[in-house]
């Protein structure tokens, strides 16, 4: 689970959450009533786009089946790197997980 920093921009009081699994990505964005929830399956990710600035940086998430993309700013450069990486993994995995089907 990567937490946005509530220094940024749209974080302050309720900070977007992108929180990655082996089948989902999903960026929760909570709110005064409730949350919003948008998730995407790793499958169906065609890119990950991440913009650094000097703290903190920017990911979008696109879908190869052309749904809305995934974006959430203000995450720690590392973490921003980290997201990328994990979805990139996940993604070799069910390639490997496909072939020897």
């Amino acid at each position: 689970m990567f937490v946005a920093s509530r220094w940024t921009r749209g974080n302050r009081l309720f900070p977007t959450t992108i929180v990655i699994s082996p089948q989902t990505v999903t960026r929760v964005k909570g709110r005064l009533f409730g949350r919003d929830e948008n998730s995407m399956n790793i499958a169906h990710i065609a890119s990950v786009k991440v913009s650094s600035g000097v703290f903190w940086a920017n990911v979008r998430i696109e879908s190869s089946g052309g749904s809305d993309p995934v974006f959430s700013n203000g995450h720690w450069k590392k973490d921003a790197q980290r997201i990328r990486e994990l979805i990139e993994e996940y993604q070799q995995q069910l390639r490997e997980e496909q072939k020897e089907k």
